[in-house]
């Protein structure tokens, strides 16, 4: 009987159909994070491997090598060390499309939420600061409707967030990726730009970009520089793609206006991280894809790839084609 690891608590309808394909499932269900050499006893006595967000290194890969393949609960997938993986003929299965929606939601809130201060409002409430006196001038916002989103990293979600944008603020679109994308571009009158225009004439910019070598740090005390004084930011892609120390510098100085996270570099954010007061930030615990609908749509998908794997077939979700040459 084949044996599947998997290094956390999934939602059911994952486990219930590798069940029902005769594997036997074993879930890490402690409440600390799997060491590197708990991982690898585990799965040395696995043949298929559902990774949740533990960092499976070259070690790793080289001491399970005999894995059929790896299926990652998440659609990023910097934790993987993908090409040893694809040397050791190792097949990687990711989650992409159906976390989309949810993410996009997520990074909708903040964007509304910094732009209201909302966060910071409702904590002045359980903080008894709620002031009997008026005044026209305390805790303003601003509005959205007609301004500028930038969306650095127009994949699924950022096309999804660009979406929402327009429809309910009838916001002017700007994008920046490796590459134009001629057929959703027209349907969302979006604007393919270089990165330097993105901040420049960005009111939003919300970063939905993969984490690699080329953007770890991008938004940093030269990007700020550059954006306006009324600027948005919002991330929900992954935290390292943002110099924290030059963000906060940037809203101390006032460079840019506020700022909307559901990453943050490291993870858990440091409670005494000075963007945990500031009035213009909203943080949310990187729960961007955190719907029921939406995990249970990943621990299907991550069942498939594992299935597929276990069974010598193309999985669904490959991250790595090369596998198969």
């Amino acid at each position: 009987m084949k044996k599947v690891f998997i290094s956390g608590i999934i939602p059911r309808v994952g486990i219930d159909m590798l069940n029902e394909e005769g594997y036997t499932v074993e879930e890490w269900s402690n409440s600390k994070p799997i060491t590197e050499k708990e991982l690898i006893s585990k799965c040395q006595k696995a043949e298929a491997y559902l990774c949740i967000m533990s960092q499976v290194s070259e070690n790793f890969l080289k001491q399970c090598s005999h894995l059929k393949v790896i299926a990652t609960y998440s659609v990023g997938f910097n934790h993987i060390d993908i090409a040893t993986a694809t040397k050791l003929k190792i097949p990687i299965g990711n989650t992409p499309d159906v976390l989309s929606n949810a993410t996009a939601d997520l990074a909708f809130l903040l964007m509304i939420n910094v732009s209201r201060k909302a966060f910071f409002n409702y904590r002045r409430i359980l903080e008894g600061k709620w002031e009997s006196s008026f005044s026209a001038t305390r805790y303003l916002g601003q509005e959205l409707e007609g301004k500028t989103l930038g969306i650095f990293g127009m994949g699924r979600i950022g096309l999804k967030m660009a979406e929402k944008c327009r429809n309910a603020y009838g916001m002017k679109i700007l994008y920046h990726n490796r590459n134009k994308i001629i057929n959703d571009e027209k349907e969302l009158n979006a604007s393919y730009v270089s990165f330097e225009e993105l901040l420049l004439q960005s009111d939003v910019l919300s970063i939905h970009a993969p984490l690699n070598s080329e953007n770890s740090g991008i938004f940093d005390k030269s990007a700020f520089n550059k954006m306006k004084p009324s600027a948005i930011l919002i991330n929900t892609a992954r935290g390292s793609i943002v110099n924290e120390i030059d963000l906060i510098t940037a809203l101390e100085n006032k460079q840019i206006w506020g700022a909307g996270l559901d990453v943050t570099d490291p993870e858990p954010i440091q409670l005494d991280n000075p963007l945990l007061q500031m009035e213009n930030v909203a943080i949310t615990p990187h729960i961007g894809s955190a719907t029921a609908e939406t995990r249970n749509a990943m621990a299907v998908l991550c069942a498939k790839n594992i299935i597929a794997g276990l069974k010598g077939e193309k999985l669904p979700g490959i991250v790595n084609p090369d596998v198969y040459k």
